[in-house]
């Protein structure tokens, strides 16, 4: 193994600034924490990638929550590797006792020539080993749970800048908007598209691989009747709708749009900046645009559309499809 020899510094004893999973790098000990367990995953691979630059690396792995006393040692002998050794651990959030004896033992005099890489998703188990991981200076990198609606688009865009393919802004929100929330999903479909796509990712390609998901999403509706586009936006509805979309958060898309441009509206020419609105440059631009068609008083009775609707589909109608479309009729005519 003396092709690490050199290479990796061993565990300094004082406290080391967390980063990001993006910077994980080999070290004879790095803790991966925080509950995105994708993000986990990436932190390991890129770990990975930069031990296997020197050659080949032998990799183990372990589970924390069914270890059995002496694995650690084990899986970090110097006899079974002839090549550098990688060991992984997953799920220290739920490790057992025999772990946290043989990890507190082992991080305090590591092999300065195997790299240990420890995921813990987030918790109290094993604070006595985290803090005194954390006290002995090992680097520590972070996967903060991806939720926001500014974070997922984010995460997409640095999939594509990861893959080294261009992709605006546009097709990335087109995107999102399609996957919804789930990050791995989202993930997934950035590695569809940068496989399969030549050249610049852009709101087509998307719309080929997606459109179905792209164009019944509340977001689509409420883009439509926002720019007053009638038959698009009551044609989208109807798709959703009988494609089995809950009509409550296409109603609460098309609010949202209207929050957004009532937000922009009254900040204009006062000073007021995008993290007082709580909004992005992107959603500010569209707004911006999306304002040529409206007034206040058209703003107004807008929303009043809408919160009928609202209020009739959580429960004051029967017809809950037939108040939605109402409402959305009415704000595209409204703009129109």
């Amino acid at each position: 193994m003396s092709g690490l020899r050199g290479r990796l510094v061993p565990v300094a004893r004082r406290e080391a600034p967390q980063a990001t999973w993006h910077r994980a790098a080999p070290a004879p000990v790095v803790l991966v924490s925080g509950p995105e367990k994708l993000l986990a995953s990436r932190a390991v691979e890129r770990v990975t990638a930069v031990m296997r630059k020197s050659g080949d690396i032998e990799v183990s792995r372990l589970d924390a929550s069914a270890y059995a006393r002496g694995g650690l040692a084990g899986a970090t002998s110097p006899s079974l590797f002839a090549e550098p050794g990688l060991v992984v651990v997953e799920s220290l959030e739920a490790m057992n006792d025999d772990f946290l004896q043989d990890a507190l033992a082992y991080v305090a005099r590591p092999d300065p020539e195997c790299v240990v890489v420890l995921l813990h998703g987030g918790g109290v188990r094993g604070k006595k080993l985290l803090d005194t991981l954390r006290k002995g200076g090992a680097p520590e990198y972070t996967c903060p749970a991806i939720k926001k609606d500014a974070e997922l688009v984010d995460f997409a865009t640095g999939e594509f800048e990861r893959a080294k393919r261009p992709a605006p802004a546009r097709a990335v929100r087109a995107l999102v908007d399609a996957i919804g929330e789930d990050v791995a999903e989202i993930a997934a479909a950035c590695a569809q598209l940068v496989s399969d796509v030549e050249g610049t990712i852009d709101e087509a390609a998307v719309a080929k691989y997606y459109g179905t998901r792209v164009n019944a999403t509340g977001f689509a509706v409420a883009d439509a009747a926002i720019a007053g586009r009638t038959a698009d936006a009551i044609a989208l509805v109807r798709h959703a709708l009988s494609t089995g979309t809950d009509p409550v958060p296409l109603v609460a898309a098309l609010a949202m749009k209207l929050r957004t441009l009532i937000k922009v509206g009254a900040a204009r020419g006062r000073g007021v900046s995008l993290k007082e609105l709580g909004i992005q440059p992107w959603q500010e631009d569209r707004a911006r645009r999306d304002l040529r068609r409206w007034d206040a008083d058209t703003l107004a009775l807008a929303v009043q559309a809408v919160a009928r609707a609202d209020a009739e589909i959580k429960g004051a109608s029967r017809a809950p499809g037939f108040a939605l479309e109402r409402a959305v009729r009415t704000v595209a005519e409204l703009a129109a």
